[in-house]
């Protein structure tokens, strides 16, 4: 069987606040993983993720990540800053390239031969898809990718739409599969399909435009949420537009969050407001302790790393970046850059790593979630990188 590794981008301050946190690979763009988009296009299901620096990582559904230079051929080795189209790739045999716009995203590795990112031997295969630059460009790939990624879904078969629903537009639209509806719901599915998953709720007084995508286990418990694509384990109240959300988070309060990239296990508390627009109107930058970037976006709102955490009626300016273990309380204004594990309002303060694993130990199990002795390890080495 053909093994798949999925090479992680060299380390650069675009990729805040989510470098050294997770696998980029492991981030959503649209509906799926950038991991599931290359299993997906491949028909391979992937070996590991390379990246030195987050060997021992763990994560629920993760595959284990691996140094580049553990891998020898015959294999293939994808790059995880490039989405591929949702098309099936056929391949020369090894050795290979696949390039994009003159860039090689992918290699096919021929038996015994060690892998090499800056090798240019064999044959050139193009192949579709999109370049990722940094963090907010996955706020760019759900725009462009989420109509196209719910539409799948409306191709198969689904239960009926629920009783007492209100529908706008087309009820083929509506893909239920294993949700359950209360009576009431709104979906405006005029613009695009709203998709539920196994064991996702929506509760009444919830309005849903499409596209939309609810992951498995997640519940949408009030408000206007839309353009977006939830990970499993989610809870989502308020209004939500054009954000992605890894999995396993909270937004269970009012508030409005838009055009966000969330990680896992963040929990928003009552009232966090995003802003995603400035008054200028003009293009959103990031303010980075490296310096400032430029994102070229308009709108632009959070970017916050695992395990963050922000007090009730917390106001989050566009473009604010919130590292992994990060908790925003107190009173005054948040900086644009908040640091991981960073405690209070000003940054200057750190929370523990005693503190750190004690909050883990009570959250991830009320998602059903084990914190076994690997994951803590992994939460160990998670702060052992980021904290100062």
């Amino acid at each position: 069987m053909t093994r798949l590794f999925l090479l992680e981008p060299a380390r650069a301050p675009a990729w805040a606040p989510f470098a050294g946190v997770r696998p980029i690979a492991e981030l959503r763009a649209g509906v799926w993983l950038i991991r599931e988009r290359w299993e997906a296009s491949l028909g391979v299901t992937a070996t590991g993720i390379l990246d030195g620096e987050l060997v021992g990582f763990r994560d629920v559904a993760t595959p284990p990540v691996l140094t580049a230079a553990a891998v020898t051929g015959p294999a293939i080795v994808v790059r995880s800053d490039f989405i591929p189209a949702r098309t099936a790739i056929t391949h020369d045999p090894a050795p290979c390239r696949f390039t994009h716009e003159d860039t090689t995203v992918g290699w096919i590795l021929p038996e015994g031969a060690l892998f090499d990112p800056h090798s240019t031997a064999g044959s050139v295969q193009p192949v579709s898809g999109h370049q990722l630059h940094g963090s907010a460009d996955l706020v760019g790939a759900l725009d462009q990718l989420l109509g196209s990624d719910c539409a799948e879904f409306t191709l198969a078969a689904s239960d009926p739409v629920p009783d007492g629903s209100v529908i706008l537009g087309d009820t083929g639209q509506v893909v239920c599969l294993g949700a359950e509806v209360e009576p009431g719901v709104v979906f405006d599915v005029r613009r695009g399909a709203v998709v539920l998953t196994e064991g996702s709720q929506v509760r009444s007084g919830t309005r849903l435009e499409g596209p939309l995508f609810v992951g498995p286990a997640t519940h949408i418990l009030g408000g206007k949420v839309r353009d977006s694509s939830f990970g499993p384990g989610c809870r989502v109240h308020g209004e939500v537009s054009n954000t992605v959300i890894v999995g396993y988070s909270n937004k269970s309060h009012d508030g409005f969050v838009g055009h966000c990239v969330i990680g896992q296990w963040v929990n928003l508390g009552a009232g966090t407001i995003t802003s995603n627009l400035k008054n200028t109107y003009g293009p959103i930058r990031l303010d980075l302790p490296s310096g400032r970037i430029e994102t070229s976006r308009q709108f632009l709102g959070s970017m916050i790393a695992d395990h963050a955490k922000t007090a009730i009626g917390t106001l989050l300016g566009a473009g604010t970046v919130i590292g992994a273990g990060a908790n925003v309380f107190g009173t005054g204004t948040v900086p644009k850059y908040f640091p991981p594990f960073a405690w209070g309002y000003d940054g200057t303060e750190r929370l523990g790593l005693e503190g750190f694993l004690r909050i883990a130990g009570r959250v991830l199990p009320r998602r059903g979630v084990e914190v076994t002795e690997e994951l803590e390890e992994s939460l160990k080495s998670l702060y052992a990188r980021h904290a100062p």
